[in-house]
């Protein structure tokens, strides 16, 4: 998106919110698709296309339905009534998060959701990595392998609660890091900026039922999942 046509669309959005990073992120890059917009109804849950049970041997049924009816869906509630108490509409959530500062219930809250609603779109069914993104992963990270190495260790070394991820910076480049809590490199106020690609989601929540402590076990098993052609569809 060029910076006339970015200005264009700037112009229609609610005044009072700093300007978004240089990445601009367009519809195609959305993992809401139309749940993106907060509306005169708010912000909704996302299904689950594939349901609770599509990876028996990854995630079991009992974990991804609480995950989603409840961690998701609390995520959801509370960032309508932020969004509904801060005066925020007709935005998207992208937009909301890249803003120059944030309350922290649009922080926790909006990264919740936007972070869950990633995390389930790049879980979809099949996609196998084509020989284009293959070529650009390793360009940037020496060999497929040591990208699949260097996020593992991302995720396995967050302290605490917090997400691992694939995004492009400023520049474009692809990069690997890791944020606390729901944080995701759209906040300016994390170092590692730019437009995310894949989230991995470390809270205990996400695998405890199943793997209790072993969490590089999971990590491990939801590499497997991966939809890489949506993961290389988000680039910019």
């Amino acid at each position: 998106m060029n910076r006339k046509k970015f200005l264009k669309q700037s112009a229609m959005l609610t005044v009072g919110l700093a300007a978004v990073p240089s990445i601009a992120l367009s519809k195609k890059n959305s993992p809401l698709k139309n749940n993106s917009l907060f509306s005169s109804t708010g912000f909704s849950l996302p299904e689950i296309p594939y349901g609770y049970s599509a990876f028996p041997n990854v995630i079991d049924s009992k974990t991804m339905e609480i995950h989603h009816k409840k961690h998701h869906n609390g995520y959801t509630n509370k960032l309508n009534k932020a969004c509904a108490k801060e005066n925020i509409k007709t935005q998207r959530i992208e937009e909301i998060l890249s803003a120059k500062s944030l309350s922290s219930s649009i922080q926790n809250n909006g990264g919740g959701y936007y972070n869950h609603c990633l995390y389930w779109d790049i879980l979809t069914p099949g996609g196998s990595m084509s020989k284009e993104f293959d070529k650009k992963i390793t360009a940037s990270f020496g060999s497929k392998e040591s990208f699949l190495n260097e996020l593992t260790q991302a995720a396995k070394t967050r302290f605490g609660s917090g997400w691992a991820w694939l995004y492009q910076d400023n520049d474009k480049n692809l990069k690997i890091c890791s944020t606390a809590n729901q944080d995701n490199p759209l906040m300016q106020h994390v170092k590692t900026n730019g437009n995310p690609l894949l989230g991995i989601d470390v809270w205990e929540h996400a695998y405890y039922l199943k793997y209790q402590n072993k969490r590089g076990e999971y990590i491990q098993n939801i590499l497997k999942i991966i939809n890489w052609e949506k993961v290389e569809n988000r680039m910019i």
